[in-house]
């Protein structure tokens, strides 16, 4: 059985948003025919394919498709391959959980375009590349646009299968980003109109009177509001509640220039009924 191992001349390194990637470059002598691999052996034993985790493989060579078909099978993924971008985009699902192995040159849709369609879709689906290009302003395009590695051929499978953990870890981790912007949806859909308001006003920083002032309410209603906000919304502090809202993209209410910035002394200030009343009566008049 022919094998991915093959004599390395060079050694790029690329380092985009903190990470970094080794890539082997292929020598002179390599043909297509190379990429068989070895499986068993080259398998680390600490590396666990997640229960719902795909590996979806595109590539339109029949003989690599197969053999990394085989290759991360044998690792305890499920696979799905394609013989072309075109057939994964009309048959692979977007709800299921995995990553994709994808090829470069490819006819029709090729790999840097199939990426670019992804992303303007809905749906997070990480690409690992795979190609016999070493051309460096390729590969930094790919891995800027999001790319979990680029791995030059031919691939070693112990390089694929850690991109592929790499892969499951981040999948993991906007799953669990999706779940919990889930739960501030939930939260703030308990809200009444009101309340939610006075959380953008919260948010903005202002305080109880300036908040009534503006709402044309009292302080101890507004307090009430706001003690039913935090409620709702699971928080102890102003802090939580502000980095909660941003996670969403709520954004707190501006300062209405048209009241005065002295108008809320003037209606809370300490005092009889009378003397509060008539500053009021003033102001709107």
């Amino acid at each position: 059985m022919e094998r991915f191992d093959a004599l390395v001349l060079l050694s790029l390194t690329i380092s985009h948003c903190g990470e970094t990637m080794n890539i082997t470059i292929k020598p002179s002598s390599y043909s297509e025919r190379e990429c068989v691999a070895p499986v068993a052996p080259c398998i680390p034993e600490d590396i666990v394919a997640p229960a719902e985790f795909t590996v979806f493989i595109v590539d339109d060579d029949h003989g690599v498709l197969k053999s990394l078909t085989r290759l991360i099978g044998a690792a305890g993924y499920t696979t799905q391959s394609f013989s072309s971008a075109q057939q994964f985009l009309a048959e692979h699902d977007r709800d299921v959980a995995g990553c994709l192995v994808l090829d470069l040159r490819m006819p029709g849709i090729d790999g840097r375009e199939l990426q670019a369609a992804l992303r303007t879709g809905e749906g997070d689906r990480s690409i690992i590349f795979v190609s016999g290009t070493t051309d460096a302003p390729t590969i930094v395009d790919a891995m800027k646009a999001g790319a979990i590695d680029f791995l030059i051929k031919p691939v070693n499978c112990g390089a694929l299968l850690a991109a592929i953990e790499t892969a499951v870890e981040r999948q993991k981790k906007s799953m669990q980003k999706r779940a919990e912007l889930a739960c501030i949806k939930r939260r703030l859909a308990q809200l009444t109109p009101r309340e939610g308001e006075v959380l953008r006003h919260v948010i903005s920083g202002r305080l109880n009177k300036q908040i009534a002032w503006d709402l044309g309410t009292v302080e101890k209603t507004i307090k009430v509001h706001r003690s039913r906000i935090m409620g709702k919304m699971g928080v102890r502090t102003i802090a939580e509640l502000v980095r909660l809202t941003e996670q969403i993209g709520l954004a707190p209410c501006e300062q209405k220039e048209s009241r005065s910035k002295d108008g809320p002394e003037l209606f809370f200030g300490v005092g009889p009924r009378s003397e509060r009343i008539i500053p009021l009566a003033l102001h709107v008049a």
